[in-house]
């Protein structure tokens, strides 16, 4: 469907780097949306369920052979689960027809090594889990050391990428690529969780 958003989890996937785009999607400050303008579902290597690296167990609404062929964005969240080649690799064709199709691509973690490990990042500014880490992921395959970018998330055309302690930059470099709401509340909800309720709250009694 052209309004689903597809998080695409691996065993072992890390489930904290999903939280603050999903919950941006579904829900605004006060309660569950009504009528939002996208909506998550998730999909796994066979449409069995997975287990997060915390040990949550996840049941998909699509397998790779049963996803869609239209719809917004393809969120790869990271976690161990890259590191099985024999898996992860099923994901390569998956990633070349979303670009291929201008469908937005988030990758946060492990998952943005992958894509530098097959030659995702070469024409794009990106970020992950150190130069190093992509360096080595990467191999051959990587030749755009010059596009990386020392920071928590990094958008350019319609990639994103984040290292793992990125999962609100990468939120909102997401939320503001699908226009789920005004920049401003976009910025608001990106304060609200970075400072604090209570920073907030002190700021706006002081000003």
């Amino acid at each position: 469907m052209k309004s689903e958003i597809l998080y695409l989890l691996l065993n072992d996937y890390a489930d904290h780097e999903s939280v603050f785009l999903a919950s941006a999607i579904a829900c605004d400050e006060r309660h569950i949306k009504e009528n939002p303008k996208y909506v998550n579902k998730v999909v796994t290597p066979r449409g069995d369920a997975v287990r997060s690296c915390s040990g949550f167990r996840t049941i998909p609404d699509y397998s790779f052979d049963t996803m869609p062929d239209d719809y917004v964005a393809l969120v790869l969240i990271g976690g161990f689960g890259w590191l099985d080649e024999r898996e992860a690799d099923k994901v390569v064709p998956i990633v070349r027809r979303a670009i291929e199709k201008g469908i937005i691509v988030g990758a946060i973690c492990n998952a943005a090594s992958f894509l530098a490990k097959h030659g995702f990042l070469n024409t794009v500014k990106h970020t992950g889990n150190g130069l190093e880490q992509l360096r080595l992921w990467g191999g051959t395959n990587y030749t755009n050391e010059t596009g990386y970018v020392n920071r928590q998330a990094v958008s350019d055309g319609r990639m994103v990428t984040a290292n793992g302690t990125g999962c609100l930059e990468f939120a909102k470099e997401i939320l503001l690529l699908l226009e789920n709401d005004t920049p401003e509340r976009i910025e608001r909800f990106y304060q609200f969780n970075k400072v604090g309720f209570v920073e907030l709250m002190r700021q706006a009694q002081e000003g």
